[in-house]
């Protein structure tokens, strides 16, 4: 008489799959943090005057692509 075991099978699917939800949820977390740079930069910038803007060689139009090169490292 023959016996299969299947056990290490479904093992390696559990696996696969609990290693698949861990990277979703890892790349929703660095997406989320990126964003919260990019928010916190953004409005940091907006709320200075255009003289303190000025003296930091910024002008109002750059700062979305200031912001966004802050949080993901490349312009738009």
């Amino acid at each position: 008489m023959t016996y299969c075991n299947d056990a290490t099978k479904s093992s390696n699917l559990l696996q696969r799959v609990l290693e698949t939800a861990i990277d979703i949820l890892n790349n929703a977390a660095q997406r989320h943090k990126k964003r919260r740079l990019y928010k916190s930069t953004y409005e940091e910038l907006r709320s200075l005057s255009g003289r303190e803007l000025a003296d930091l060689g910024i002008h109002a139009t750059e700062i979305k692509r200031i912001s966004w090169e802050v949080a993901y490292g490349t312009s738009k």
